[in-house]
């Protein structure tokens, strides 16, 4: 979420509750502003960051994206202005789709120069991005319980269900869509009445199935695969879930509140955005 909802919810949480992990951590970039999505980009070896800048369902005009080397170093801290408060980002097609509360922003790969914006119709808080073998890119709306699709420039309805929960978190990992939800009934605080879990969605039949053991005990925000694993970030706790299936979610690093949307390059290294300090964390996988 934010620095504004932070302090909201600090006394119920505790600042010390989760204290900074170091336990497979390779690496840290600082001087970020509240770094929402960190994706792995393959063919240019690069890490891109989505910063929010204030709030995160305000179109300020204040965010923007900074481009990470492997290793953590900026390269360029203001790679692509001119956005609201982008979150999750995808890439297909040589491009680059970042969520902006109600468009998707469309950024050329190779100059970050922003070529379009795809407004979502009825869309509320469009989150997490992700894209499938086909080239085809998907959306969380979180407070719509809603994925949208976007195939070139058009948008449209894939799934909207209660079963979605404030769906935060998509990863496409071959022929089914998973999901992270945040949870139901989301309070002012953006506490639940209910946490979310882990959810697969069959991109050909569009049925949607919770994934046994892993049901409502975490709110949910970012999400990926590896192999059989899957990772999932908890923002309220700042804790890092792994998940194989037929097990029960296992935390396997704790960081302060503000893990979100985290990305990998597909192998062993995970990279975890935290919106409340500035930072992305770089961590090797066991």
């Amino acid at each position: 979420m934010n620095r504004f909802i932070l302090s909201a919810f600090a006394a119920i949480i505790g600042i010390a509750a989760a204290p900074a992990a170091r336990a497979g951590e390779i690496w840290r970039a600082t001087g970020l502003e509240q770094p929402e999505s960190a994706l792995f980009d393959a063919d240019n070896n690069r890490i891109i960051v989505s910063n929010i800048v204030g709030n995160p369902g305000e179109a300020d005009g204040n965010g923007y994206l900074s481009v990470l080397s492997l290793d953590g170093k900026t390269i360029t801290q203001h790679w692509t202005d001119g956005m609201d408060a982008p979150k999750g980002m995808a890439i297909a097609g040589g491009k680059l789709y970042v969520a902006d509360i109600t468009k998707v922003r469309v950024v050329d790969l190779a100059s970050g120069k922003l070529i379009a914006s795809i407004a979502v119709p009825n869309a509320v808080f469009l989150n997490d991005m992700t894209s499938d073998r086909t080239g085809k890119v998907y959306v969380s709306d979180m407070l719509a319980d809603t994925i949208y699709r976007i195939d070139g420039d058009r948008p449209d309805l894939f799934v909207r269900d209660a079963l979605l929960a404030s769906p935060n978190g998509v990863f496409a990992d071959g022929d089914r869509l998973i999901v992270a939800s945040w949870g139901k009934g989301i309070k002012a605080d953006f506490s639940t009445a209910e946490p979310g879990g882990l959810l697969a969605i069959d991109l050909a039949s569009k049925a949607i199935s919770p994934l046994p053991g892993a049901q409502k005990f975490a709110d949910l925000d970012g999400v990926i695969a590896i192999g059989d694993s899957i990772y999932a970030t908890a923002y309220m706790t700042g804790t890092l879930y792994r998940y194989h299936a037929g097990g029960t979610p296992e935390a396997v690093a704790h960081f302060k509140p503000g893990s979100a949307d985290i990305g990998t390059d597909g192998k062993s290294i995970l990279y975890v955005p935290l919106m409340n300090e500035g930072e992305v964390a770089a961590l090797k996988l066991d």
